[in-house]
């Protein structure tokens, strides 16, 4: 490799990965992401084992989950001779006689993922001389990644000023052409840096019946407070769009499913205090399918939600 590119995470992690693969020639090279108990392959520089980006596995099952640990080396030129890595599941699904892995860690210091290697046959166990490449090029992508992190906090924001004109007049949310724009930008960084997501569908309820008795007017007070409730309890980064009538969406980024949970309970609680009765239904991104799968399933799961409360008030 006679020059490396350095210019974000995604462009830096394919030439390290093409580097070391011509340096190594370990036949699979990956950068993952750890996101609960997901595995999660962002980039691959695959010469036999048809592994892509995108692909999700266990945690649990990897070496990588006993290395990060300090359970087991680094470097493993045999790695059937370290029992916690000849006897770890994904063995079952590709066959791995070597490895190489090392920690890539985010900028609060916890854990983003791993840069690492397998191999189906064994190697020299002079390899073990290079771990300070592997660490040099570990903490190289880790603080490439933590710069480009920071970076899109700031592309956000302008993404955001950008489609301010693109708002709902009524409440100055989003409106639904904004919102099907800003759930691309974000799936593909979802796609790059494996975070994962959760997409809430909110709806009001009986809105229609305060139009027909009391006007339309008091029914767009109810729309503009129940924007100004989702306002209150979202973090600065999540995206709000009013879809229409009386339907809401957001997109909470970075939120994993136990903090989606906690956002719902909240959700309700702030919505039940001003006394505006709601449906609300969320799904989490799964890294195999996309936000839009998971926007069709939290508008799905809505509509169950919104079946339950009727049959509770019979």
């Amino acid at each position: 490799m006679d020059k490396l590119n350095l210019r974000n995470f995604q462009e830096a992690g394919q030439a390290v990965l093409q580097f070391l693969h011509q340096r190594f020639g370990f036949n699979l090279w990956m950068i993952t992401r750890v996101e609960g108990k997901d595995w999660i392959v962002l980039q691959s520089e695959d010469h036999g084992y048809d592994i892509h980006p995108g692909q999700v596995f266990h945690w649990a099952d990897s070496f990588c989950s006993h290395m990060v640990l300090g359970k087991g080396p680094k470097i493993a030129p045999r790695s059937e001779d370290i029992p916690l890595y000849a006897s770890a599941p994904i063995n079952q699904l590709v066959n791995i006689k070597s490895y190489i892995g090392q920690p890539l860690i985010n900028e609060d210091g916890s854990l983003f993922g791993t840069l690492c290697a397998i191999d189906p046959l064994p190697k020299s166990e002079n390899i073990a001389q290079d771990i300070i490449m592997i660490e040099l090029f570990g903490d190289l992508l880790s603080k490439i990644l933590q710069a480009d992190l920071r970076q899109n906090q700031q592309i956000r924001l302008h993404e955001r000023l950008q489609l301010e004109a693109s708002s709902d007049v009524l409440t100055g949310l989003y409106n639904r052409r904004a919102w099907e724009r800003l759930l691309i930008t974000e799936e593909e960084r979802c796609k790059h840096y494996g975070v994962s997501a959760a997409i809430f569908f909110i709806d009001i309820n009986d809105l229609k019946k305060v139009n027909d008795n009391l006007g339309h007017v008091a029914g767009d007070q109810i729309i503009r407070q129940a924007a100004n409730v989702l306002r209150n309890n979202l973090r600065s980064n999540d995206i709000v769009a009013r879809l229409g009538g009386d339907e809401f969406v957001v997109l909470s980024v970075e939120t994993n499913q136990d903090e989606a949970e906690i956002l719902f309970k909240r959700l309700m609680a702030a919505f039940k205090e001003v006394q505006i009765s709601i449906a609300i239904g969320f799904a989490i991104r799964h890294p195999s399918q996309g936000l839009v799968e998971a926007a069709a399933q939290a508008d799905q799961n809505m509509y169950i939600h919104k079946r339950q409360m009727k049959m509770l008030s019979l």
